[in-house]
């Protein structure tokens, strides 16, 4: 069970029991039937919020969450819990990763309940629509690292294949590499071609202020992976679209395969393109975010 910041303010229980039982049940499951390797995904939110940086993997458990999200965080300190029980007490090579924030194809566009891009994503859609403002939910000051989802597939599988620690590993862009809200907002902004007002709600959380994460671990793996950058050249097929008047209104973006080498932010958007059209035409390559 996953969430953006405010529904994880909301649900901070449910998030917590959801997501044991389900850290509980798979691990348990793929050790009933012999499971040689199990890869979770974890997140840089399980870092303490009062904590020295760059963070690495040694500190997962050095202190308390941010308050925001402590049920969801806290639910995944325990996959790495659990991942050095199972390898201590039956010898199972049960590991985990720690992605910093992901973007790309397919992702959730649901403003209450997806994280950051997607969100600014619908919002500016949105606001170019209906020729009105666009508001920022904070103020724009906090501090992310943005990692393409095709990139961390690819070290996804090289983690199956090759990663053969219990301990976890941060799949993360560099430190240098890391943006504001704001910075977020404006590249969104520019590559969507929206010229209306932009503003900062301060009402609203920031949540935490940043999670700096040190990807050295994976360098001395893999100094020579190279990340796609978070804005760059040609547009990826990243489709807006109004709702089909037979669908729920929900529906608002389409998210098409990509073939092509990952390009980064700088992929949207091709207006008027008829989503069911796209997706009868390409039912393996697209996929309505609902």
């Amino acid at each position: 069970m996953v969430g953006g910041l405010f529904r994880n303010i909301k649900y901070n229980l449910d998030f917590w029991r959801k997501n044991v039982h389900i850290n509980d049940n798979v691990l348990h499951s793929a050790f009933e039937v012999g499971a040689r390797k199990v890869v979770s995904c974890l997140s840089t939110c399980i870092f303490p919020d009062k904590t020295t940086y760059p963070i690495d993997e040694t500190m997962i458990h050095n202190g308390p969450p941010h308050s925001s999200n402590f049920g969801y965080s806290y639910a995944k300190r325990m996959i790495d819990v659990q991942n050095r029980a199972y390898f201590q007490q039956h010898g199972c090579t049960f590991t985990a990763v720690i992605p910093t924030n992901v973007f790309g194809p397919h992702d959730n566009f649901n403003i209450q309940d997806g994280h950051v891009l997607p969100g600014l994503i619908h919002k500016v859609h949105l606001a170019k629509s209906s020729g009105s403002a666009l508001t920022v939910w904070g103020t724009g000051k906090p501090r992310r690292q943005f990692i393409y989802s095709l990139d961390l597939a690819r070290l996804f599988l090289w983690v199956l294949r090759e990663y053969n620690e219990v301990e976890p590993i941060i799949l993360s862009v560099g430190e240098e590499d890391e943006v504001s809200i704001q910075e977020a907002a404006e590249a969104v902004v520019e590559a969507m071609d929206f010229h209306g007002e932009v503003t900062f709600d301060t009402t609203k959380s920031d949540g935490q202020f940043k999670k700096t994460a040190s990807n050295g671990k994976l360098r001395a793996y893999l100094p020579d992976f190279r990340f796609t950058p978070f804005k760059q050249g040609e547009p990826l097929p990243l489709t807006a679209h109004l709702p089909r008047p037979s669908r729920p209104p929900g529906l608002s973006f389409l998210a098409l395969g990509d073939h092509c080498p990952a390009r980064g932010l700088s992929f949207l958007l091709q207006p008027g393109v008829d989503a069911w059209q796209v997706w009868s035409s390409n039912p393996h390559q697209a996929a309505g975010n609902g």
